[in-house]
Order: structure tokens, then C-alpha cells, then sequence
């Protein structure tokens, strides 16, 4: 029964037990754990395959010290823009200067062309203020500056300052000449109207060493009021005049005086007002009076001979003509005279006749109307035949300095004068300062001839003598003149009591002027009755005549008498 319901209720016997079922994986299911590692090499290369994708050029930048670059972490920047970092800095194999490798970003390809500036941002301390403060906090870091070539470069000359000015600045640039660059420097003020409008971009120095060229840049939109009449002066330091009207202080601003600039500005009345192009050429003048006076136009190199010395005279010292000033003094040399055994001083002007204006273009005039050739040479010589002297003249009673006066002065003697000679000798003539020394020395002369000795012995003489007098009346002659004087004294007194108003004198005086007023009535009677009767001196004085009778009526009363009056 136990088996059979056993077997009933479906459950196995022992010789039918269930067998285990082997399965076999697959091999693939094995390799499951390389998969992430696999993974990891895919996205590792896509990261690549992406970052040389997105990578920009390298380049390499050149700078004198590595001060303030650190490899990995310096940035290069564009306007404050992270444009690539500093990948590698290595020194050059002459240890002159050290290379450093830049990874820009691909979106800065345009910075590896020909023209891009780089330098290092540092705080500096400049005559145009202080910069980079910024990087005291953040470090420094490579600026850039992009131009408009197209040219692929690797290799650059990294700057030592910052440019004066970006490639996409606004404005032009022009090019001064002058003879030194004086207290100018880069970055430089330039001023209009005393408006800083543009600073000194560079400098060098001239191929033929005689003058320096400097650029400079003009911001615009005030770039357009430099015209092709426009005058550059140097305005730098502090320009002290004293004239007829005084004292004159004339100065830029404080920047100038302290670091250097300069200044322009259109000259007054007609000019040309068509704006310079860029990179024109001007002359830098020295002040503004030599830069605003009219052209100079050809210079033209003299040569004076003055047998004294010119003591005072020194290079720079001007040359007038009738007060103009037309020239300077560029040198003075010492020479010797063979014949005369003298050492005379030879001195070397330039002149520029052009200054004298309309003067000069009549003379030119009148020599084409003569014929003559109108240059430099028959003009002098014209002049020279006219009494045109050169002198050398005191500019200044304090300081003893001299200039070159060209003035005509009369009665002068003729003197030959070499057309043909090169450079031209003008003819001199004694000059105030040296007619000065003559009178001088002719007063000095006539002092030392005064005798003063002798004239000091009759002086002690002279006032022995006086003192004897002295003695004598103060001694005897005052005495008795003090007696006279008291004598006098009585002598006024007594004619005082004399001629009182109760003095018999004095009423005999008064009778006597009373007689001498009758007499002169009876006289002035008699003169007018001989005035009348001239006879009278002959036959005497006829009697008065008798008086006729009245036989005019007495007149009778117009009105009676009114009642109660007496007739």
C-alpha cells in the first residue's frame, strides 16, 4: 500500500533520481572584465583624437629672463582673454636669452602671423603712470597684440616694454626729425591745445648720425587736426622769457617739466589745412616761437673776421640784421695773421636771408630788373657797397653777452669784398662793446695824468693856511665885531627914540612934508595957467576979469504949496 500510494501521489522512486544537466558557457562571457579598461582606452583616445582637434599652434617667444613665467601656468591674454598658456621654458644655447614655448588655443590661430607683439605684463612704474598692478595678486602673464598679416610664423621677439599703441588703435602715426631727442622718451605726452591727444611710439637714431627720427601716434578722431602746415615743438621743461612786457612763464603741464613732451599746432592766419597722411614727415623745433616763426628756407653759411678778442660770444648766439634775426652763430676759431703777427677770431654763422620776407623778395626783384644774377652773392655784395657791416654788439649789460649785429654804418670805408669766395668773408667793423673799452681806457688814461699828489700837497697847504686864519679871527676879530655890533646896537636904539610919534623931530618932519604939499599945489597952478597963457612969462598975468551979471530968472514952482506948508 505504501508503495504503490507513494508511487500514486507521483513521487520517484530512488532508481529514478534526476541527473545534473551540465551547460556550457559561452567563451565570450569570459573577456566581460577587459571591457571597462577597453572603455577607458576609447574615451582616452577621443579625448585626444578631440584635444589635437581643438589644439592650436605652438609657438615660440623670445625674451632677455624668464622673470615672472612659470611653465603650465602662465597664461597668454588677449584684452583680458585667456588665448593660450606657457607650455615650456628652456635657455638658449649662447645663454643670451631663454625661449619660451606657447600652446595657443585654436581659436587664436590668427596670433601665430607675421606682426603679432608679445610681451610680459609686469607692474611697472612709467612717466605715463603706473601699470599692471593687477598682476601683483594674479601674477604676470604674456600680453599679445595681433596685426593684419595673414603670414604664418612660429618664431618671435617677444618685447621687453609694451607697445605705445595697438595695431587696432584708432588714429595715425607721424615721423619727427630734430637734432637730439632731449627729455623725450617712449611714451612721451603729445599735446594739442595743452590736450594730451598722442604719445612718442619710438625713437632711433638717424643713418648718418646727425639728427634723431621719432614716431609718434595721434589718436584719433584728433588725428585730423595735424594738417600738412601743422608745427611740432619740443615742450619740454620750462620756457622763461623776459621782455618788454616782463616776466612770461609758459609750461605744457607738470608731466612735461618733470618727464618730457611736446606739443603742436597750426600756424595763425592762411595756411594749408590738408590733413597730413600717414607716417608724414615734420621738423621738431625747439620752442614754440622758432616753430610758429615764417619758413627759413635756404641756409646759407657766412664767415666774419675780427681782429679783437669776443670774449662773450658763444655758439648759438643769434645774428640780426637791423634788429631781425636772421641766423646763429655755429662757431668761433681762433686764427693767426702772419703779416700782421696777430690772432685773429674767425666766426662762422648760418644765415637765412628767406626771413627777411617782402625785403628779400624785393631784392630779388630788383636785382632780376638790373640783370644781375639774385643770388646770395650779388646781394651781399650790393649790400657790402652800401655800407653793410657786421659788429659784434652787448646783448646783455649783466651777463656780457654778445651778438652779431649786420647794420649798415656811414662813412665807412670801402673795403674789397670776393664774390668768389666760398664760404663768403663779410666785413666787420668795431663794435659798440669795443668802442665801449676805447672810451674806457682813454678815461682811465686822462685819470692817470690828473696829478694828484701835487694837487694833495696844495690841498694840505691850502688848509694850513685856513687854519691860521681861523685862529687869527676867532682870536681878534670876532671880539672886536662883537664890540662894533653892541656900538650899532645904540646907534638903532637912539634913532628909534628919535623918530617916536612925541619927538620934536619928528613934528618937524611933519610940518616940513605939509609946506612941500602946498609947494607942489602952487607949482602944478602955476604949470597949468602958463599951459593956458604962454605970454604971461613976458608981459605978466593979466587981472581976473569982472563977474557978469545973472540974467537968468529964477524958477518958479510948478506945484503950489499944499495947505500947512511953509512957501
Amino acid at each position: 500500500m505504501t508503495d504503490e500510494s507513494s508511487n500514486e501521489l507521483g513521487k520517484p522512486e530512488r532508481d529514478e533520481l534526476p541527473r545534473p544537466v551540465v551547460k556550457r558557457r559561452r567563451r565570450f562571457s569570459a573577456s566581460l572584465i577587459w571591457l571597462v579598461p577597453a572603455l577607458a582606452a576609447v574615451i582616452g583616445i577621443s579625448l585626444i583624437i578631440n584635444s589635437l582637434l581643438q589644439a592650436g599652434p605652438e609657438i615660440t617667444i623670445t625674451f632677455l629672463t624668464a622673470e615672472g613665467l612659470d611653465a603650465g601656468k602662465t597664461p597668454v591674454k588677449y584684452k583680458n582673454v585667456v588665448i593660450g598658456k606657457v607650455d615650456k621654458i628652456s635657455l638658449s644655447e649662447d645663454r643670451s636669452h631663454v625661449k619660451v614655448r606657447v600652446a595657443l588655443e585654436k581659436s587664436a590661430k590668427s596670433f601665430a602671423t607675421d606682426g603679432t607683439r608679445f610681451w610680459v605684463v609686469r607692474p611697472r612704474i612709467g612717466i605715463g603712470g603706473v601699470s599692471g598692478i593687477d598682476t601683483l595678486l594674479s601674477g604676470a602673464f604674456i600680453g599679445a597684440d595681433v596685426g593684419d598679416s595673414q603670414t604664418s610664423q612660429e618664431d618671435f621677439q617677444g618685447l621687453e616694454t609694451p607697445p605705445a599703441v595697438n595695431h587696432s588703435a584708432p588714429g595715425r602715426s607721424f615721423v619727427l626729425h630734430s637734432d637730439d631727442l632731449g627729455s623725450l622718451d617712449i611714451g612721451s605726452p603729445v599735446y594739442y591745445r595743452r590736450i594730451q591727444v598722442g604719445r612718442v611710439v619710438s625713437y632711433r637714431l638717424d643713418g648718418d648720425g646727425k639728427g634723431v627720427s621719432m614716431q609718434i601716434f595721434i589718436d584719433g578722431p584728433n588725428d585730423k587736426f595735424v594738417t600738412t602746415s601743422t608745427r611740432f615743438w619740443n615742450a619740454s621743461g620750462v620756457d622763461v622769457s623776459l621782455g618788454a612786457d616782463g616776466l612770461k612763464l609758459n609750461t605744457e603741464s607738470l608731466a612735461t617739466v618733470i618727464a618730457g613732451g611736446m606739443a603742436f599746432q597750426d600756424p595763425a592766419g592762411p595756411h594749408d589745412s590738408t590733413p597730413a597722411g600717414q607716417d608724414a614727415q615734420f621738423q621738431l623745433f625747439a620752442d614754440q616761437g622758432t616753430a610758429m616763426a615764417p619758413p627759413d628756407g635756404t641756409p646759407h653759411y657766412i664767415r666774419m673776421r675780427f681782429e679783437k678778442s669776443m670774449r662773450g660770444l658763444d655758439v648759438n648766439a643769434p645774428v640780426e640784421f637791423l634788429g631781425v634775426k636772421i641766423g646763429n652763430v655755429v662757431s668761433v676759431r681762433l686764427d693767426y695773421d702772419e703779416k700782421t703777427q696777430s690772432f685773429p677770431l674767425i666766426v662762422g654763422a648760418v644765415v637765412y636771408p628767406q626771413r627777411l620776407g617782402s625785403a628779400y623778395d624785393k631784392l630779388q626783384a630788383l636785382a632780376k630788373a638790373q640783370g644781375d644774377n639774385p643770388d646770395m652773392t650779388q646781394m651781399m655784395s650790393r649790400l657790402v657797397d652800401h655800407g653793410l657791416r657786421a659788429q659784434a654788439r652787448t646783448g646783455n649789460l649783466l651777463t656780457g653777452q654778445l651778438y652779431i649785429s649786420m647794420d649798415f654804418i656811414k662813412n665807412t670805408p670801402k673795403v674789397a669784398f670776393d664774390m668768389n669766395a666760398r664760404p663768403l668773408m663779410i666785413p666787420t667793423a668795431a663794435g659798440s662793446f669795443d668802442k665801449l673799452q676805447e672810451q674806457a681806457a682813454e678815461i682811465v688814461d686822462k685819470i692817470d695824468k690828473i696829478p694828484f699828489e701835487a694837487i694833495g700837497n696844495n690841498l694840505n697847504q691850502t688848509l694850513a693856511g685856513l687854519s691860521a686864519t681861523l685862529k687869527q679871527v676867532n682870536g681878534k676879530t670876532l671880539p672886536e665885531l662883537d664890540t662894533t655890533m653892541k656900538g650899532v646896537q645904540k646907534t638903532v636904539n637912539t634913532a628909534g627914540d628919535a623918530l617916536s610919534g612925541d619927538s620934536p623931530l619928528q613934528q618937524n618932519l611933519g610940518n616940513t612934508l605939509e609946506e612941500v604939499q602946498r609947494t607942489a599945489r602952487s607949482l602944478r597952478v602955476l604949470v597949468d595957467y602958463l599951459g593956458d597963457h604962454p605970454e604971461a612969462l613976458i608981459r605978466g598975468r593979466r587981472p581976473d576979469a569982472k563977474p557978469a551979471p545973472s540974467t537968468t530968472p529964477s524958477p518958479t514952482p510948478t506945484n503950489p504949496p499944499q495947505q500947512g506948508s511953509k512957501p
